[in-house]
């Protein structure tokens, strides 16, 4: 039996092996392959050259893409007074305080993808930690997700705010769009991504930082890229 279906081997003959394109180029491979039943999700996975077990050389951050991720999520606030009311003003699917954390706590209840929390609930949701940080939903200042401004983060989120953090061996994945999205809109959302990446670049981080770099859809192959010609 063939290891892919037949779609993904059409596919994968629109790609040489181990060829790095120009970012442009990968993209409109990208969207000449054949599409699935569904609108699949465009990712890009790039290889640093840093090292995660210092933490001096770890990779972290958020950004708002240029034109979002085509993709909702559902956002759960810890506010309370007039931080409650800004948060369901925003667009927040879920706004509480002791009452969401004892449903998450005794219920199992996950129903969400973004968590953001004023500064005066960290108290709160502190208790959460080892259910939402082993998923990578712990509200960190650093991501502007316990923030003061819950009304701006949760428009932020509603508008494609992404995370990124390294891996342990060094590689960032991250949804960039839709197959859907024109080529203009995919090459905008990495080459934002990727600057944002250059930007973070650790000061202890040695040699060639931004070693490899690909996009590919949930089903498809994927494509390299010359990372140079996403930071052109």
């Amino acid at each position: 039996m063939p290891k892919h279906g037949k779609r993904y081997r059409k596919a994968a003959e629109l790609v040489e092996k181990g060829k790095q394109y120009p970012l442009t180029e990968a993209v409109s491979i990208l969207k000449q392959m054949p599409t699935g039943k569904f609108d699949e999700t465009v990712d890009i996975a790039v290889r640093l050259g840093v090292d995660p077990k210092h933490a001096d050389q770890m990779v972290r951050g958020a950004l708002v893409l240029p034109h979002g991720t085509g993709g909702s999520v559902r956002v759960l606030v810890f506010a309370k007074g007039d931080k409650e009311a800004e948060a369901q003003a925003a667009g927040a699917d879920y706004v509480g305080g002791e009452d969401l954390a004892k449903k998450i706590q005794e219920e199992g209840w996950m129903e969400f993808e973004r968590v953001i929390a004023a500064p005066d609930m960290m108290g709160v949701v502190g208790r959460l930690g080892k259910v939402l940080g082993p998923r990578g939903l712990m509200p960190n200042p650093k991501l502007g997700t316990v923030t003061p401004n819950v009304g701006q983060a949760v428009e932020e989120q509603k508008a494609g705010k992404v995370e990124y953090r390294v891996d342990k061996n060094g590689n960032i994945h991250c949804a960039i769009g839709k197959q859907s999205f024109s080529e203009e809109q995919l090459v905008d959302n990495a080459s934002a991504l990727i600057a944002a990446l250059v930007k973070a670049k650790p000061a202890a981080a040695k040699g060639t930082y931004m070693k490899s770099a690909s996009v590919s859809t949930t089903m498809g192959p994927s494509v390299g890229i010359e990372p140079s010609s996403a930071t052109a």
